[in-house]
């Protein structure tokens, strides 16, 4: 009998990692099918920039044009700055064989921005040998570690470091498709629960019942709103819109003590979004953050 129950586990096993290698390969092949993609319109578009008498036709209007088709046509994901980075994704990597099916758009977007051509080389190895997650890659470029590990006497304790402080942001096949590029990319629902626990959403979904029963002019406008700068993804908890105030209101939420850091990232999504969403006739946007506790002192 208890051999029938090994035998039985053994074959469940086999095929549970028949599936997942199966899933796994498919996470990847869509990602590098992306990839290749906005290289390959990276391509075009300095191709076509490139011909004298074209660049002096469409001048900077030419990805304006090509933002608003694509947009129109294919969704979100062709802003005016991403097509800008896919210019420069392959201007920084001409020679498309040297491009990995193991790093994402979003592994690129940050390793392009690197002007050092062999720290980018180091980073986009080092990405792949050491299954850097796009946060585990981002800690590495801001804490300097290449140029930490060249100028080092002691470069086994700069690479123990960077082991640690990274071991728990090591990339897995599910961020592939968790990448909201990826979804972009394939023109799927942006899923919240992939960035909010049980908790979070609970909060958020109380909070959202409470202003549009308050009324006084709430509209709501969007939950966990992405915000894009060239490098970075950010997701403000909520955003309302009143039309008394005639100002976007946003919504932070902190499960825990409030810190300076808090105030200062409410402050930036209020200046990005005054710069990015806010019209003309619109007034200030206002920024509110809801914690579960906070220190008077860094309140006022």
């Amino acid at each position: 009998m208890k051999e029938k129950i090994i035998q039985e586990n053994n074959f469940y096993n086999d095929i549970k990692a028949i599936l997942q290698t199966a899933r796994n390969n498919a996470y990847k092949s869509v990602n590098f099918i992306m990839v290749e993609a906005y290289w390959n319109i990276g391509k075009k578009i300095v191709e076509v920039e490139q011909k004298g008498e074209t660049k002096a036709q469409y001048g900077s209007n030419l990805i304006n044009e090509l933002s608003k088709q694509l947009t129109s046509e294919f969704g979100k994901g062709f802003t005016l700055t991403n097509l800008k980075m896919m210019r420069q994704f392959y201007n920084v990597f001409p020679i498309r064989h040297t491009l990995c099916d193991q790093l994402s758009w979003s592994h690129y977007r940050l390793i392009m921005k690197i002007e050092n051509e062999k720290a980018r080389e180091y980073y986009v190895q080092e990405s792949i040998a050491s299954s850097w997650s796009v946060r585990a890659l981002d800690r590495q470029i801001n804490s300097l570690y290449y140029e930490r590990l060249i100028s080092s006497q002691e470069k086994s304790l700069v690479i123990k470091e960077a082991k640690e402080k990274t071991k728990d942001l090591l990339l897995t096949p599910k961020d592939i498709i968790k990448d909201p590029y990826v979804l972009e990319f394939l023109e799927l629902k942006d899923n919240k629960s992939f960035r909010e626990s049980d908790l979070e959403s609970a909060l958020i979904d109380k909070i959202q019942e409470f202003l549009l029963e308050l009324g006084r002019g709430f509209a709501f406008v969007a939950r966990q709103k992405r915000v894009k700068t060239q490098t970075s993804d950010f997701y403000i908890d909520m955003v309302f819109y009143n039309y008394l105030l005639k100002c976007f209101v946003l919504i932070d939420l902190k499960i825990g003590k409030l810190t300076h850091q808090d105030i200062r990232q409410i402050d930036m999504y209020i200046n990005m979004y005054d710069d990015l969403e806010k019209m003309p006739n619109d007034n200030p946007t206002i920024g509110i953050i809801l914690c579960t506790d906070k220190d008077e002192t860094i309140v006022k």
